[in-house]
Parts: structure tokens; sequence; C-alpha cells
């Protein structure tokens, strides 16, 4: 069974010869009601667990002022309030606050981003599923081109998507900035320095910008995740390690995720924000926000949490950001008209419920606007893993696959995807894997338009995107059974999108 933190973070293990599914979460609906304000506020309780919540305001910083004081007056705490988009991140010690605050004039909806109190938690970081090892690299060196980074032959990916011969045009612009919202990213490693953009890095963990300086660095029993992603997109090509999707880019890193590799709500809308304030073009979102995977909207508490990262995702996007984010990795069809999930809340103890999931978002890949990523192999078929569903999935990239589904043509060794990890280089699979890619070519197409609104990229990089048609039959192990049903046509269908991204198309004008 793949690790509780490999979930989250839409990246798998995948031990030579097995693939391995990851589960969602989700919980039954628990529906909260509004009680007059002045009977519940005459008597704050203050002796439950310590919660963090959202609440989101109605109208402009005038209703704000006056919910503010109706916080503290139902027992809570402000921790950082986003007047832009009326998100105001609350900790509470009182039962009864959110069925309160939803109470209070102008509040248009609030929750709690979590069902376990707020405390520090043991490190479940995700384990690297492979290192690179001392013979491959050095058998890799051994055949690069002369106009290869020593680690680009076992790096299969780039070829699968044209990135090789995109770099023969351009390495993208170093006026673009991609943002890897995730565990963190190591600025130190030598692949990734000479393109780190500080200004546009920062620690959101709780909900608060944290800027002092590595504050977005992984600690030291932390996930690597978030560098092996930033490693995809912008890895610099020069002479070291991998080469990435962008290597001309720069990419920033905005660490949300607790050192228990938690991802909360406060801090992905603090990310996304942060983001769209510090000229970000493009977001990178390898993750889940937990401890929801499917946040329904007839729930009171999970409403509000789609809609604060709604507020955040459309804010970062007007403020001309492309936010790119993972399918995920359950093998679910994602436009079925139910499924069960068991998984959640993944934060205390789950049940089991059936969701809609035209209802019950997994956020912030299923919210408008932002583009979803299925994963491809190394055979350029779905991954064994990959969500899909027709209409859910906007484009494809390769994200890896074991070597027993889908093999790499030699000098490639490994069906995964190999790329930066602090003190050298692993491979990873997921969705978590996949996203990169196509933020990577959302940079070159933003590096060749320049002047380009977000609308404009996604319409590029679906455009320029290469159809792929459905699979069918999918029998991925070859057991003889089918494995999932592609539905669409070539131009767009539940297993590739749009596509499998090009970065080749993005660079030329």
């Amino acid at each position: 069974m793949a690790h509780l933190g490999s979930r989250r973070r839409r990246a798998l293990a995948l031990p030579a010869g097995l693939a391995l599914t990851a589960s969602l979460g989700f919980l039954p609906a628990g529906a909260a009601t509004a009680a007059p304000v002045d009977d519940v506020l005459a008597a704050v309780q203050a002796d439950g667990p310590k919660l963090s919540y959202v609440v989101n305001v109605k109208g402009g910083h005038g209703t704000a002022k006056s919910v503010k004081k109706a916080i503290a007056k139902a027992g809570g705490t402000v921790v950082m309030s986003y007047d832009q988009i009326g998100v105001i991140v609350v900790h509470s010690q009182n039962p009864d606050f959110a069925t309160t605050i939803r109470g209070v004039r102008g509040v248009a909806s609030a929750g709690a981003t979590r069902t376990a109190p707020l405390a520090p938690s043991a490190d479940m970081a995700i384990e690297s599923e492979r290192p690179l090892t001392a013979d491959e690299a050095k058998a890799s060196a051994a055949v690069a081109s002369s106009g290869q980074d020593p680690l680009e032959p076992l790096q299969w990916d780039l070829p699968a998507i044209k990135a090789d011969k995109a770099h023969q045009k351009t390495l993208g612009s170093d006026k673009v900035t991609v943002a890897v919202i995730d565990t963190g990213v190591d600025d130190t490693h030598p692949d990734l320095a000479p393109n780190f953009d500080r200004e546009a890095s920062v620690s959101c963990v709780g909900g608060v910008p944290n800027t002092a300086d590595g504050a977005w660095r992984p600690g030291p029993t932390e996930s690597d995740h978030g560098t092996h992603v930033a490693g995809t997109i912008a890895a610099a090509k020069n002479g070291v390690g991998v080469t990435g999707v962008a290597p001309g880019v720069k990419v920033s890193g905005i660490k949300v995720s607790q050192p228990d590799g938690f991802f909360y709500t406060e801090a992905v809308v603090c990310g996304f924000v942060w983001a769209a304030e510090h000229g970000v073009d493009v977001t990178n979102n390898s993750y889940y926000t937990d401890p929801w995977l499917f946040n329904c909207k007839n729930d009171a508490d999970q409403k509000a949490l789609v809609e604060a990262v709604s507020r955040a995702t459309r804010y970062a996007e007007g403020k001309g950001a492309v936010n790119v984010a993972a399918a995920g990795n359950s093998r679910m069809d994602l436009a079925a008209d139910e499924l069960t999930d068991t998984t959640s809340p993944n934060d205390t103890t789950p049940v089991e419920r059936v969701i809609n999931p035209r209802e019950c978002l997994d956020i912030p890949t299923q919210i408008p606007g932002v583009v979803t990523v299925s994963a491809l192999g190394a055979k350029g078929l779905k991954a064994s893993y990959s969500n899909y569903g027709d209409g859910v999935i906007d484009i494809s990239a390769p994200g890896g696959d074991s070597t027993r589904y889908q093999t790499p043509d030699a000098p490639a060794v490994d069906g995964r995807i190999l790329s930066t990890v602090p003190g050298g280089y692993g491979y990873k699979a997921g969705t978590s894997m996949a996203s990169p890619h196509v933020a990577g070519v959302a940079a070159l197409i933003k590096s060749t338009h320049p002047y380009a609104p977000p609308a404009l990229v996604k319409g590029l990089l679906y455009a320029q995107a290469d159809d792929t048609a459905c699979t069918n039959p999918y029998d991925i192990d070859g057991n003889g059974t089918v494995d999932a049903v592609c539905e669409g046509d070539e131009r767009d269908n539940g297993f590739y999108g749009t596509g499998v991204t090009d970065a080749l198309d993005a660079v030329r004008r």
C-alpha cells in the first residue's frame, strides 16, 4: 500500500515490477446550522480542541472589520486576514465557533480546516522512491552528447514531450517564474540554485507568510517531494545533473506542508495569494488539500474550504498566474456518477462515504480554471495509477510508471521520473511528476508570449498538445481484465484530455 504522505502529494512508490494505488479521502456530511448570534455569543466556550478555521467574508474591508469583531466575541483569534480575497484564518477552542460565526452578518461560509487539534506532529514524510545509483550516473554521463547534461540520457520524459528539441530553440526566459507550492524546495541544490527566485519564495505553513531566509526549504526530516518537482520544471542546463523542461526560467518555493506532511487550507490559500502578489507566472500544485480528498458542498465545513481555495486560485489567475495541478493517483474515474472513499478525514479517523464527484471536489485540481493533469508512462499510455475522467482531465504528461507495465527505451533504465532531491537525484512516479511537466511547458509558452494573459496561455497549452486517442481496451497489466474505460474522442478524452503536452510547439512563435 502506498505511504500516506505519497497520497497527499500525488506521488507514488513504485517498486520494481509493481505499480501501487493511492486511495482518496472524504467524510460524511455533518451539516451545521447557524444559531442566533447574540444568544450564542453570550456564553462562549473555550474548552474544546484548538482548531484552525477559514472564515469567508462577503463584501469589502468594512464587512471584514465587523466580522473580525464577531470572531473575537465568538472565542476566535485572527491569525491572518487575506482581505484581498475576503478569507480570514482563525484559531479557536470554542467547539461551537463555526456554527456561531456562520450566523454573523457578512459571513459567506466558515469551516474547520482540519479534524485534528493544532499540535506538533510526528514526521510522516514521503520516502524517496529510489535514489540514482553511482553506476547509473556514470553510464549516463558516458553516453551523454555534447549538448546534454550528464544525467539527461536517463530522462526519457524530455523527448516524450519534445523538450529536448525545444531547448535547441530556447531554454525559456529568466523573466518567467514558476512557483512550486509544495513541501519546500532546496534552493542550495546545484541544479536549482542558478534559477531560484528568492523574492517569490516563502513558507506558508500555518497560513502566515514566513519570509525568513531559507524558510521555504524542507527540514532535514521533511519530504523531498517539492525539490523533485522543482527540478522537473527548471533544473538548469549547466553541465550538472539533470535538465528541466524549462531550464532557463526561474523557480520559487512556496512551502505549504506541515512537518507531518499535511497540506491544510490556510497554508494553500496563503500560497496562492503569495504567488499572486510576487509576480509568479505559473503555479504547480502536486498535492490535495487535507484532510478531505473530496470536499462536499453540502457539508458546511467542506464548503468553506472549497470557497477559500477557489477564491485564492481565482485571485492568482487574476494577477496573471496559470495554476496547474495533479489529477491524483487512485485510478478513479473523476467523471463517474459516484465514488467511494474510505480514507478521510486523513488526520483523525477515516469514515467510508459515497460521494458525487461533481458536487464533492478534490481541491485545488477540480476547481474551475485550474489545469488538471493526468500521468503517462514511458510508452505514452495512461499510467497505471493515474486518475482520469472525460471533461475533468485537461492535458497529460509523463509521470512515470512501473517498468513492468511501461519500459523506457535505452539508455533510460527506470520507468519513473528522474529529478533533483536534496543532496542528489532520485526517481519518483505519480501525477505529482506529470503536473510539473505541464507547468514547465506553460512557462515556455509564457516565455514565447510574455504579454499573454492566463486564458491565452492555457488556450495555447491545450491547442498545442498532441492529440492522443483513447486507449481501449485498457489492460495495463495484461491480465485480460479491463482496468479502466476511456471516454471521449481523439481531441479530448478522459485519459489524455486535449493530448500530451508539447514543449516544442510552445517555443514556436
